[in-house]
């Protein structure tokens, strides 16, 4: 079988999605399964690699900086291409696995099957997060009704300045209601939890009889030891990663006298001074991007990887990570998260934005013994590793295409 992964961005590049993206590309290879994947080429990488039955084109897409489904909209003509066309008339199926929407119309127009990974609320959000920020609740409204001012406060509180966050409003409100569309033209969706799947099909009836649940595979992450007795946050300043509750929780620990506690943070690559001096006073030990040793050493100083997401996260990589290199894990009960911590005794979970049950936990956590930290964290791996497996994951996704075909 051949299909093809049009993927605008691919592993090192972006973040969890990507990750899932590469994994899949690696593990259906190893598996005589042909894989072309047409990418972008940042500076420096070649245009064309190969191992094995995985090949990678890379084109000369877009550049960083940017958003990056827009960044993809506005290079709708490399989809007409000479190349383009027989990459599709080449594939049995055509797979997209985050923002390339354009590409589905032209390959449904060809007779070629199409599969789309949700990885996300887009189908229903055009910011994706189906997070209603003007009154801090999940929202509930289709994608088409999205609110600007809703817009407009989500992208202010990332961050973004004046003119950034008019630019999201403008496109988000408007180009953005409209690629749901596309994606109700494949012929199949992929959720990567249950509870993603409940979510859309609740909300879509387009998608609901050609949605799946399949869990995305996993890397083998190590199993260290833990020397410390620290907690880590790997979330950044997103505002959807639950900083906010973090450091509400952190000040309730620093009020009672907890001032032991550090949380080792990463993802903070730009911040003002006043920000990072409000962490600092509340225990957060900040690191922008780490290389792989300086990630083992911090990981090994954690006991406890906090993950206060305040939207439904459909199946977030750092859980798994977590789990697997046999860490306690607290963890709001939003989206996928319950689903993958289900049966795990050293996994402690609390209702989204409560940060006062929040600091109960990491302070029970907190106050565990080094031996029992162990014992919880190998029940952890062994847990997850009874309830999912990549080889599942990849015997789904390949009965899925077969039924395309």
């Amino acid at each position: 079988m051949n299909i093809l992964f049009l993927s605008e961005l691919f592993y090192p590049h972006g973040s969890g999605a990507e990750l899932a993206t590469y994994l899949y590309a690696k593990f259906l290879s190893e598996v005589d399964i042909n894989v072309i994947v047409v990418t972008n080429r940042y500076a420096g990488e070649p245009e064309f690699s190969k191992l094995g039955s995985l090949t990678i084109y890379r084109l000369p897409l877009f550049k960083k900086n940017g958003t990056l489904k827009y960044s993809v909209l506005k290079r709708f003509d490399a989809l007409f291409t000479r190349f383009m066309k027989k990459m599709i008339m080449w594939a049995d199926v055509v797979y997209v696995p985050r923002f390339w929407f354009l590409a589905i119309p032209l390959v449904k127009s060809q007779g070629k099957p199409i599969v789309t990974h949700l990885h996300d609320y887009i189908p229903l959000c055009p910011l994706s997060n189906l997070q209603s920020e003007t009154n801090a609740a999940v929202c509930n409204h289709n994608g088409i009704f999205c609110s600007p001012k809703c817009i407009y406060s989500y992208e202010k509180e990332q961050g973004r300045n004046l003119k950034e966050s008019l630019a999201s409003t403008v496109l988000n409100a408007s180009i953005g209601r409209y690629l749901p569309k596309f994606i109700k033209l494949s012929d199949a969706t992929i959720c990567v939890s249950k509870r993603q799947k409940e979510i859309i099909a609740l909300k879509d009836r387009a998608l609901r009889n050609k949605t799946y649940v399949i869990h995305n595979p996993f890397p083998i992450f190590p199993e260290d030891n833990v020397n410390g007795e620290d907690f880590g946050y790997f979330g950044g300043y997103d505002v959807m990663k639950g900083l906010k509750v973090l450091c509400q929780a952190s000040r309730i620990l620093r009020n009672s006298g907890y001032q032991q506690i550090k949380i080792h943070s990463t993802k903070f690559e730009t911040l003002n001074e006043k920000l990072i001096s409000t962490l600092s006073r509340l225990g957060f030990l900040l690191y922008g991007r780490l290389d792989k040793e300086t990630f083992e050493k911090v990981y090994s100083n954690i006991r406890a990887v906090v993950v206060p997401s305040i939207w439904h996260e459909p199946w977030p990589y750092v859980i798994v990570e977590a789990l697997l290199r046999k860490r306690l894990v607290i963890a709001s009960r939003v989206g996928g998260i319950p689903e993958q911590v289900e049966g795990c005794k050293g996994a402690f979970l609390f209702e989204s934005r409560d940060h006062r049950r929040l600091a109960d936990l990491m302070k029970f956590v907190n106050e565990l013994s080094k031996e029992a930290v162990i014992n919880l964290g190998c029940m952890n791996r062994e847990n997850f590793l009874r309830k999912f497996n990549n080889e599942s994951s990849i015997k789904k996704f390949i009965s899925l295409c077969e039924s395309l075909i």
